[in-house]
């Protein structure tokens, strides 16, 4: 049985626990907050396999982040355990060239309470606080603007960009998913070279007025609108960074 008590102490978070919007909006905050969006172990050559326990065990008892299938797939089981009803959702990421990476490629979550909600704590640099599953509606937070609408038969999830106006984030339909579905294409982002998983480290969580980032040897924070960018000059600083913004030890065996 999962160690709930363990899990919101990881995440910081000591509010109210009864399966209502505004507890959904406080633990998901406060997860983006805390466990960071890294695929660190691919970069270190150990697997990531689709295992709800091996998340947890990951998240919580090794103060770890990851990657999508990982954050989403043990928020789901806390959620769970909380009594929310959840559903676990397929999407599809939009790819540089305007295409969509195949089914699976991601995985988000639905949350149904007195309405629908669209929760995410593994997409990165996305949405703080759950989205209503409603069409159309444009839903601000921190200064930015979502909405979700059809798209034939999947539905998209949109961000206003101030210049370009929206931007497609990833296509997305209702239909109930297993964990176990998602195995293919977790193999395939730890070890194929088309991933953007495999090519560069990447360590990054929300804050309270914007965003920290390690990305590769570079250190990017954004507060209030305003991006830093400092390049780190040895792996020491990149440990040394590792440590104390995201928590993250470096494994013993990689000094």
């Amino acid at each position: 049985m999962m160690d709930v008590a363990a899990y919101l102490e990881r995440i910081g978070y000591s509010g109210p626990v009864t399966p209502t919007a505004e507890t959904l909006a406080g633990i998901h905050r406060a997860h983006l907050f805390t466990v960071p969006f890294e695929n660190l172990d691919i970069g270190w050559k150990r697997e990531i396999r689709i295992d709800q326990e091996a998340f947890l065990r990951k998240i919580v008892e090794h103060r770890r982040g990851g990657f999508c299938y990982e954050l989403n797939g043990a928020f789901a089981a806390l959620l769970l355990a909380l009594g929310f009803r959840v559903t676990l959702l397929s999407a599809r990421v939009r790819c540089p060239d305007g295409s969509y990476a195949p089914e699976f490629d991601h995985l988000t979550l639905r949350v149904d309470l007195d309405e629908p909600w669209l929760a995410d704590v593994g997409f990165g640099d996305c949405f703080t606080d759950p989205l209503r599953l409603q069409i159309g509606l444009q839903q601000e937070q921190r200064a930015e603007v979502f909405r979700i609408i059809e798209a034939g038969d999947s539905l998209r999830l949109e961000r206003r960009d101030m210049e370009s106006g929206w931007r497609p984030e990833y296509l997305f339909s209702l239909t109930p998913r297993r964990l176990e579905e998602f195995s293919e294409m977790c193999h395939y982002h730890q070890t194929s070279p088309k991933s953007p998983f495999t090519k560069k480290r990447v360590c990054s969580r929300a804050t309270p007025d914007g965003r920290i980032t390690l990305s590769e040897m570079k250190l990017i924070t954004t507060r209030n609108g305003h991006r830093d960018e400092r390049l780190l000059k040895s792996d020491h600083e990149w440990q040394a960074a590792l440590r104390d913004h995201f928590g993250v030890q470096v494994p013993e065996f990689l000094g």
